[in-house]
């Protein structure tokens, strides 16, 4: 992936750090649930393509932006910091590489082939 797409997703990390910091969670939060979206790869123990399908339900901008937006809707904290972490998650994955992920192969990726 060329460098300017890393920094693209760098900068929306540090978005979502930005945003993390005008919850009421202490610091220690965003650290212990930026690894949660990875439950998503637990569908690949079923087969690739329910594998495939799960990853990119829990690593989809989209949904992380509309899970945010509702939670600043509904004025719900809980749904807020889901967002959140959905987004941040996301980008941070992109930053090393790991895109959505098509129903063939783990490695197979909108960004390309996983080496």
């Amino acid at each position: 992936m060329i460098t300017i797409i890393k920094l693209e997703e760098l900068f929306m990390f540090l978005a979502s750090i930005v945003l993390f910091n005008q919850t009421d969670y202490t610091w220690w939060v965003f650290p212990a649930l930026i690894l949660i979206p990875d439950v998503g790869m637990l569908g690949y123990l079923i087969d690739t393509k329910i594998g495939a399908v799960m990853y990119n339900i829990f690593h989809h901008k989209g949904i992380a932006i509309f899970v945010l937006c509702l939670g600043w809707y509904l004025k719900d904290p809980i749904l807020e910091l889901s967002g959140i972490i959905l987004f941040g998650h996301a980008s941070m994955d992109r930053i090393f590489g790991y895109g959505l992920k098509f129903s063939d192969s783990f490695t197979h990726t909108h960004l390309g082939n996983l080496k």
